[in-house]
């Protein structure tokens, strides 16, 4: 809990302004039941009109101050806690994006998810409830117990002895709260990781008749999650009822023990009324408190949760370089091997050199390490042994900023977000509309855009429902060339093109691009057979190097994977 005071700190003066009024408010709220005390004990036998009506002014006086008070302190508490949570949200959406891919992987996408939404609620539930309830429910407890012992200390005391059992109950339950809590919010973890799943396969799980079978899977999760709230709600639900018992056998001790003060003549009515009204005040102010220990509970959860991501560290450290690499080469791979889980490799000894401007080729089934070897090279992850260089310098003395200048990417399920085709080839870069149109040109997309009555104005809905695979991809790769990066990564991003069309973007591309390097991953030849180097990988191994015509000759895997696919057809 300790970072939510970083957050709270910037908000130091707005929040001491709204306690304090706050507290003005409580204080004029006490002395109602007071002035009421004194009114009926003093001032009315007096029969002078003109006290009874300066007190009732001063009651009114108090009520409104109270009212006011409060309004005012609450509405700068809710304004607060807006601030207080749209930095809290904004932080950790910042830190989500800049987790290493590891920490991602770690986390998984619906924990994060749940983190930023449900866990960021929670946290901004607790802060607002402390503003609202945290600084009035103590100076209703506090002064109405001390106002109490001034008016009459032992009916005060048979009032009080109820408190410490209240204590104990709170907080020997909200202890539990914690890990119940956390529970919880795994099993939303959970439940939101199969909506999202169903949210992205929808169409897949209509043509195959599956809806039946999600609606079970998710089911399942939902029922996790029911089963652990009610867990939860069960015990923490003790704490009211609980509170309830013994604030009503301290009413009824007070009021027994009242009556026989008040029969003896050692107390009179006035008294007795000011204190149930005290009383009933003190008991409000224990509610509250109690509705805060179980908020409390739910906040130090998510908090947890939250502070979680908020700490991690990026474990890819920059490094100096060793000086050993070769200028000349453009991208160089050396003995790189890695692995995912830190158990079996997922790449084995990959060895490999480009020169600028040239193409490379990876070819080879599905799980084959192929997209391993694009996340390595721009620094998802570190290899676990060899080294990877641009221009002669081993990637992880770059910095972040530097490496992915560097790039333009598409990869195999990439993404398009609802705007206009325009914002989305642009993606929040400086990129003018001329070379947008450009790259829209060379990756063959220029003529179906166009065909749109409002062009590149066109909306694309969220994911890009509202085009064909094949305008996706070329949008897609429209982006990745837009900002003519010194290197292109294609991952698999021509599945959806026609082979006329692929083979006018392979032509198009060299000539748009003569000096950025140009990475190709496919699973069809007719993508890969004018590179300059194409990498054959098996199991995380290069089993064949060469171009077309040397794999041909010299290496079995390929020649059958060109011969299976009799001209082009995808490799299944």
């Amino acid at each position: 809990m300790k970072w939510v005071f970083a957050y709270l700190k910037p908000l130091a003066g707005r929040i001491t302004l709204g306690v304090t009024i706050k507290i003005i408010g409580t204080a004029a709220e006490l002395i109602i039941p007071f002035l009421l005390s004194y009114i009926l004990e003093n001032v009315i036998e007096s029969n002078n009109a003109g006290r009874i009506v300066y007190y009732g002014i001063l009651m009114a006086l108090c009520a409104i101050v109270a009212s006011l008070g409060n309004i005012t302190a609450n509405r700068m508490a809710a304004k607060t806690t807006m601030l207080f949570a749209t930095a809290m949200r904004k932080n950790l959406f910042s830190k989500t994006l800049y987790l290493s891919a590891r920490s991602t992987d770690s986390f998984t996408i619906p924990s994060l998810e749940s983190r930023i939404t449900t866990d960021t609620y929670n946290v901004q539930n607790f802060i607002g409830m402390m503003q609202r309830m945290g600084i009035r429910a103590p100076i209703l407890l506090l002064g109405g117990s001390v106002i109490t012992l001034l008016m009459d200390r032992k009916l005060a005391l048979v009032m009080i002895a109820t408190l410490p059992f209240i204590f104990a109950v709170v907080y020997g339950i909200s202890r539990m709260g914690v890990p119940l809590y956390t529970g919880v919010q795994k099993a939303v973890d959970s439940m939101v990781r199969v909506v999202r799943e169903d949210a992205q396969g929808i169409r897949v799980i209509k043509a195959l008749s599956k809806v039946d079978y999600e609606n079970c899977r998710y089911d399942k999760a939902n029922k996790t999650l029911k089963a652990r709230e009610t867990k939860a709600g069960a015990i923490m639900g003790i704490v009211n009822p609980v509170m309830t018992l013994l604030m009503n056998i301290g009413i009824v001790a007070v009021i027994a023990v009242s009556a026989y003060f008040v029969s003896s003549g050692k107390s009179s009515a006035t008294t007795v009324i000011a204190f149930m009204q005290y009383f009933t005040l003190i008991s409000m102010a224990m509610m509250s408190l109690s509705r805060m220990f179980v908020m409390y509970t739910k906040c130090a959860a998510s908090a947890k949760r939250i502070s979680t991501v908020l700490e991690e560290e990026n474990e890819l450290k920059i490094t100096a370089d060793d000086g050993k690499g070769n200028s000349k080469n453009h991208i160089s791979f050396e003995n790189v091997s890695f692995s995912y889980l830190g158990k079996t490799d997922n790449l084995t000894d990959i060895s490999f050199s480009l020169k600028r401007g040239e193409t490379l080729g990876i070819i080879g089934a599905t799980g084959s390490g192929k997209s391993t070897i694009l996340r390595l090279l721009m620094r998802f992850y570190d290899a676990d042994k060899g080294v990877i260089r641009i221009n002669g310098r081993d990637v992880r003395s770059y910095t972040r900023e530097e490496l992915t200048a560097m790039f333009g990417v598409v990869f195999q399920n990439d993404f398009l977000y609802a705007d206009t085709i325009e914002e989305n080839i642009r993606f929040g870069r400086d990129i003018s509309f001329e070379d947008i149109v450009s790259a829209a040109k060379t990756a063959q997309a220029h003529g179906f855009i166009t065909s749109f009555p409002d062009g590149f104005s066109h909306n694309v809905s969220t994911g890009g429902t509202n085009l064909s695979g094949g305008q996706r991809q070329r949008v897609l790769i429209s982006r990745g060339i837009a900002g003519k990066p010194e290197i292109l990564i294609l991952d698999d991003s021509s599945s959806a093109l026609d082979y006329k069309t692929d083979a006018s973007l392979r032509s198009a591309l060299s000539d748009a691009l003569p000096d950025s390097t140009v990475i190709t991953v496919a699973q069809r030849v007719s993508s890969v057979k004018n590179c300059d180097l194409i990498l054959v990988v098996e199991n995380g191994r290069i089993i064949g190097k060469g171009k077309h015509g040397e794999l041909m000759v010299n290496c079995p895997e390929y020649r059958e994977i060109s011969d299976s696919q009799m001209g082009g057809a995808f490799l299944d």
